[in-house]
């Protein structure tokens, strides 16, 4: 998954700005893992399926969880 796909996921998803979106990509880059945000568990599984929707549309595998808090 290329990292400007990453990006675009999280500013349109999560309505990050293009500066966080890029720190929490490069955290999932070099730590393996990001934190989007917290949300309801609804909320949270639907964001889920919106990830895992446009990776699917773009043919990146791109993986996407949510832990509760």
């Amino acid at each position: 998954t290329t990292m400007d796909f990453v990006v675009e996921v999280l500013t349109k998803v999560f309505s990050m700005s293009t500066a966080k979106a890029t720190q929490v990509m490069l955290d999932v880059h070099k730590k393996g893992a990001g934190m989007c945000g917290v949300y309801t568990k609804d909320i949270a599984i639907t964001k889920v399926n919106q990830v895992h929707a446009m990776a699917k549309a773009n043919d990146f595998p791109l993986k996407c969880s949510f832990e509760p808090a």
